[in-house]
C-alpha cells in the first residue's frame, strides 16, 4: 500500500488545496479543510491509502491538474 501526500508551497492557495481533496480524493469539505490545514502547518499531509496503481493515478490527476491551473502544487507517493 501507498500513501498519497501533499506538500505545502507559498503560492498554492487553500481553497484550491480543499478542492483537489474533494475531486480527487472525495473528501467531504470539512474533512478536506482539515487535511490542507495540516498540510498548511506541518508541511506535508496525508491524502489517502492506496494500492500502487491507484496512488500513481492520484498522484498524476493532482499534478497534471494544478499544472493546467497554474499552481505549483506537489504530490508525491510512498510505501507505506
Amino acid at each position: 500500500m501507498y500513501r498519497v501526500l501533499l506538500l505545502n508551497d507559498d503560492y498554492t492557495p487553500m481553497e484550491f488545496v480543499v478542492h483537489v481533496l474533494e475531486r480527487f480524493f472525495n473528501k467531504a469539505r470539512e474533512d478536506a479543510t482539515r487535511i490542507m490545514l495540516h498540510v498548511h502547518q506541518n508541511g506535508v499531509g496525508e491524502c489517502g491509502i492506496f494500492t500502487y496503481e491507484v496512488a500513481e493515478t492520484k498522484v498524476t490527476q493532482v499534478m497534471d491538474f494544478a499544472r493546467q491551473h497554474q499552481h505549483p502544487l506537489q504530490c508525491v507517493m510512498e510505501k507505506k
